[in-house]
This record gives C-alpha cells, sequence and structure tokens, in this order.
C-alpha cells in the first residue's frame, strides 16, 4: 500500500506553493516508508509515497505512459493482476515488470475509464493526461482505501489522508455546522461523502471523478450494488460462497514480502487463517498468526448481548489445530491511554478511542515481528448478519442507526446551543441511505428491512471500520487487507435470500455451513464477539483524570462544546450506559477517551469552528 496527494491549478496566473511537495510526502510519509517519487508541470502536482509489497522496481510511481502522456500514482492492490495482463498481452501491450501498478495504466491505457469496472481490489489513485488537461480520481468499490479532495475554484487539492490536503494554504482545517453535527452526533462515523471538515469532501466508493481545463467536475459511478433475484438453490448457495470466500483469500495472499493473518478464534478470521494456513502447508511454511489482549482483562470481562464471549480458549483451539506460530500481543493500559493521541494523528479525526489506539498498537507489534502484508476478517458481519440489531427485532425495526442509538444522551453532554436541528440531521442521513436502497417489487417487508439494513451498515458501519483499518494500520507501515470486502461476494450476499444467510436461525448460519467441515465445532458455532475492548478499571481512571484535567484547562475545547455536570455525571455513573455510544464497544470508557480525542484534535490540527 501507498499514499497518493497532490494539487492542479487551472487559475490563470496560479502559482504552486512552495515546498508543497515535499510536505505533502512527509506528511503520508507513514503509508509509504520506502521509496518517494514526485511529478510536476506548470498545472499539477503529484506525490506518490510507497510501502513495497511487490515488484520493488517494476513498481516505482508516478509511473508513465510509453508515450509520456498518461502519469499515475496509485495506492492498493489489484487481486486480478494475472488475468487483466494476459488480456493487455493479446492487445499488444508489453510491460517492464509484474507489478499490479502497471497492469492499471496499460488497463486504462486500453480502455479507458471503463477499466475500472474490470478491476477486483482495494485502491485509490490518480490519473494525469497531459494533453487534455483532465485529472481522473478512482476509489475501490468498497472504499476500502481512502481519497479526499477540496475544490476551491479552478483549484483541486486531493490525498489518501486528510492532513494531506491541509499542506496548500488554500485548505483550512475549519469545522463548519455540519462538521460539528457529525463529530457530535455521528461520530465516529461520517456520512459516506463528507470529509467532515468545511469543503473537503470523499470520492465515494465505486467512483471515479475528472476536472478539467474548463472548470469541470465530473462524477460518474462505474460500480453500484443493484438488487437482483437470488436463483441458486441452498445447496448451490452454500457451495458458491465457499468459493468466492476461498478465491478471494487465495488471491490476496499473493506479495513479495512476509504475510500473516490476525487471528481471534472467531468464524472470520479462523476460515481466512484455515485457508491461508492450507497454502503455507502447500509451500511447506508455516503461517504466522497474531492476536490481541489487554493486561488481566479476563478478569474484568462481563458477557453481554454485545461482547458474549472471550476469545483467548477459541485462539488456543485454533492455533493447536492448524499448527501455526501465535504471537499474542498483550497491551499496557498506560500505553493505550497515550496511544489515543497517536490514532487521533492517524485517523486524522476523533475515532473510536482505545479501540483505535489498541489497533494501532496492535499493527505497531505486528509490523515489529518483521510483517508488512496481513489479512483480516472486516466486513463478513455486515455482509451475512452478524451483528446483534440483525437478529433483534427491537433493533432490526427501530427507526434509526442501530449502532448509535445513545443520541439522547450524546445531546445532553452538549452545550444547549451548539447542536441546531440535531434530531433532524441524524434522522436525513438514515433515511437518505434506507430511501436509497436497490429493492425487488417481490421482497417481503423483511426482505426489504434486510436490504436497508445491509446498505446502511456498508456505507456506515463498515465504513468506518474500514477507515480505522486503514488508518491504523497504514501509520505502522502495515497493509491489512480484507478479503470479505470482495465485491463478488458482496454482490452475491446482498442478494441472498435471508433465511439462506441466517441459516438454521443463526448469525452468518451460510458462512458457518460453508466450512462446517474445514474447522473445529466449537469454532463454527461460537457466537459472535466483536474485536476486544479493554475492561480493566485502570483504563477508565486513567481517562477520568486525564478528561477532568481538561476540563479545568481555559485552553481545552471541551468546556466551550460539552456541559461539565453532565460529563461528571456519566463519571459517577459509568455503568449505567443502557447502550453503547457506537457500535458494540463504546461505552462510558470510550466516550471519555473520545472527548480526550476531540480535545487532542482541535489543538493539533488548529481546528476552527466557522
Amino acid at each position: 500500500m501507498c499514499g497518493i496527494a497532490g494539487s492542479i491549478d487551472f487559475s490563470q496566473r496560479a502559482t504552486r506553493p512552495d515546498g508543497l511537495s515535499t510536505r505533502m510526502a512527509q506528511c503520508l510519509s507513514r503509508r509509504g516508508p520506502d521509496c518517494c517519487g514526485v511529478y510536476e508541470d506548470r498545472l499539477i502536482n503529484l506525490v506518490h509515497r510507497r510501502l513495497i509489497v511487490v515488484d520493488p522496481d517494476g513498481g516505482r510511481q508516478p509511473m508513465y505512459s510509453p508515450d509520456g502522456n498518461i502519469i499515475l500514482i496509485y495506492n492498493g492492490e489489484l487481486y486480478n493482476t494475472q488475468e487483466l495482463r494476459e488480456q493487455l498481452l493479446k492487445l499488444g501491450h508489453s510491460f517492464t515488470g509484474y507489478s499490479d501498478t502497471e497492469v492499471v495504466l496499460h488497463a486504462y491505457l486500453a480502455w479507458g475509464t471503463d477499466a475500472f469496472q474490470k478491476f477486483n481490489g482495494i485502491y485509490a489513485f490518480a490519473l494525469w493526461d497531459k494533453q487534455s488537461e483532465c485529472l481522473t480520481l478512482c476509489r475501490d468499490r468498497l472504499g476500502v482505501k481512502p481519497l479526499f479532495y477540496a475544490r476551491r475554484g479552478r483549484l483541486l487539492v486531493f490525498g489518501s489522508e486528510l492532513k494531506a490536503l491541509f499542506c496548500h494554504p488554500a485548505i483550512q482545517p475549519q469545522l463548519d455546522e455540519d462538521g460539528l453535527r457529525t463529530l457530535l452526533l455521528l461520530g465516529p462515523a461520517r456520512p459516506p461523502h463528507s470529509g467532515v471538515f468545511h469543503g473537503v469532501d470523499s470520492v465515494l466508493p465505486g467512483q471515479y471523478i475528472t476536472f478539467d481545463a474548463a472548470n469541470n467536475c465530473q462524477k460518474y459511478f462505474y460500480w453500484k450494488l443493484t438488487a437482483k433475484e437470488h436463483t441458486d438453490t441452498l445447496a448451490q448457495t452454500i457451495e458458491h460462497t465457499r468459493w468466492l470466500v476461498e478465491d478471494a483469500a487465495k488471491r490476496q495472499l499473493v506479495s513479495d514480502v512476509p504475510v500473516c493473518t490476525f487471528l481471534s478464534g472467531g468464524l472470520d478470521s479462523s476460515i481466512l487463517s484455515m485457508l491461508a494456513a492450507r497454502t503455507f502447508r502447500e509451500r511447506s511454511e508455516t503461517l504466522h498468526t497474531f492476536s490481541v489482549d489487554y493486561r488481566d482483562n479476563e478478569k474484568y470481562f462481563t458477557q453481554s448481548i454485545f461482547e458474549p464471549n472471550y476469545d483467548n480458549t477459541y485462539i488456543d483451539q485454533m492455533t493447536d489445530f492448524l499448527g501455526t506460530t501465535h504471537h499474542k500481543i498483550v497491551l499496557e493500559q498506560p500505553d493505550l491511554v497515550r496511544a489515543l493521541s497517536a490514532a487521533v494523528q492517524a485517523r486524522d479525526l476523533p475515532g473510536m478511542a482505545d479501540i483505535d489506539a489498541s489497533l494501532l498498537l496492535f499493527c505497531e507489534a505486528v509490523h515489529g515481528q518483521g510483517f508488512t502484508v496481513c489479512q483480516s476478517g472486516e466486513c463478513a458481519d455486515e455482509l451475512f448478519g452478524g451483528y446483534p440489531w440483525y437478529h433483534n427485532t427491537e433493533l432490526l425495526f427501530a427507526d434509526g442507526f442501530p449502532w448509535s442509538r445513545a443520541t439522547d444522551l450524546r445531546r445532553s453532554i452538549v452545550h444547549d446551543g451548539i447542536l441546531r436541528d440535531s434530531e433532524e440531521f441524524v434522522r436525513a442521513h438514515y433515511q437518505y441511505t434506507c430511501h436509497a436502497t436497490p429493492k425487488l417489487d417481490t421482497d417481503s417487508p423483511k426482505e426489504a428491512r434486510m436490504r436497508e439494513m445491509f446498505l446502511l451498515n456498508l456505507q456506515w458501519f463498515m465504513a468506518t471500520l474500514l477507515d480505522r483499518k486503514d488508518r491504523m494500520s497504514m501509520y505502522t507501515g502495515l497493509e491489512v487487507r480484507v478479503p470479505f470486502c470482495d465485491h463478488r461476494i458482496v454482490e452475491y450476499a446482498y442478494n441472498m435470500p435471508w433465511d439462506f444467510k441466517a441459516l438454521d436461525g443463526r448469525e452468518k448460519g451460510i458462512l458457518r455451513k460453508a466450512f462446517a467441515d474445514d474447522l473445529p465445532e466449537k469454532i463454527v458455532w461460537r457466537k459472535k464477539s466483536p474485536y476486544p475492548r479493554t475492561c480493566s478499571p485502570e483504563y477508565t481512571a486513567l481517562v477520568t483524570d486525564l478528561l477532568r484535567q481538561k476540563f479545568n484547562d481555559p485552553t481545552s475545547i471541551l468546556p466551550e462544546l460539552f456541559c461539565k455536570k453532565a460529563v461528571e455525571n456519566l463519571i459517577a455513573h459509568p455503568d449505567e450506559l443502557s447502550t453503547p455510544w457506537y457500535g458494540q464497544l463504546m461505552r462510558t470508557p470510550q466516550i471519555f477517551g473520545y472527548l480526550l480525542q476531540i480535545d487532542h484534535w482541535f489543538r493539533t490540527y488548529h481546528v476552527t469552528l466557522i
């Protein structure tokens, strides 16, 4: 994986700010610590930072077409590189290396923007056509790789991370009313199109954008989910689900650097680790697996609908079953608190508090063991109905985001007058997604609702988790691949009948059945349990003390936004939160961590309210 950034200015007498490319390259250095490349002409600058995974010499960027007219900077991985290369060779194209970057470039030369529909992978890239003076920005179908942009008149600035945009003096870290409402009412989620900051947008998943000398900024979708009749029998559905997952996982093991897997002992990571271990054995190699935990965490863990069981015994069972070399990363509470700030620097926004911070420390430890690429089981729950809100009628048919129901609490800790039309703001975003959900006339009310839940999870909850996984991993120089995000799996799962998907009345029932013969029975039928959070009272005490300090600090934004009395009431009654602040894991201690991240974000990014 890599980082990309750049700017294009069609203004008359426009001059590029001194040192812009250098600053952009420096701020993205963590995404691409191995190489840096820059292209500049009178209109545009393109910056590329590279984390070398495939073809160290042949994948250098920016990459130029044979005639020098088209210039590409690319962040991502293409998983059907070989198939596309063979097609292009038949068309007369020749290659100097074996990188997927070169295949992306030649695919564009052969098929133009129609090439984007042929790609299977996770990517964000920029193409500059010098002759037509047109910039094209493109993002993968599921939005695994980020791409932000800001337009100011005839100027457009873009980058893999928000911080790259602020290298240009025309783009300032300002927060308008919508941005503030996003931060306080939806956070750590954000609307799919939003970069949260004023005038900053995100290229949508499955979208490409063109910007040309005539000041035209055109937006196109090369992929969208569509509703189709599912015609496969149950047996065929089980078989095809298995094939899709196996094929995606196998494709995503290709690398010139060491590969490992995350293993929680849950169904999804166990499937991927099993498939990877099988491939490694065929090569007479041993797979390395990694899990994360917190010091003394099992002592404080309590079961709930959102966290039904603990990982450790399941991890041990899987590592014994697979014969992997396993590494248990155990995090300390003070380190977790300190990493709250680094997690903000990685995400460029307040995030999932210690859930982000722990992943950052975890990825750092994995990279420190000599690994550059890892597979992870994200997204299976969104696609195959793994979350509690798919199976609890009250949550399923609630009129709002099922993973973010504590909106009254959110409003209660904010000063009066800070949030205008807050309920309408949240509801409008929720309803827009529901109304935009593709459906069939033959869908039953339940099937129609399940389609809405699928899209809500895909565009909001999964997007937040993908943001987290990309930023925390890339901040540490680790590339994490997510095979369940293969668009073929997503399309198939979207149109699968709910009775198939929830086979035997279980969350992810079809996935369990597809791999029932490959895993220990206790793993196959284990209840869904999320990424582990710290349950330690030490963490709660540490963030509580820091939060009180911030409320007594006149330079902090927190007293300006939040009611100290309401926050103190949360501190006094930390166990009274009936539903998570966000998702399955963000409870009272994580709320405190989120507020601390807001303080750090305003300070270090010099955010101003407008």
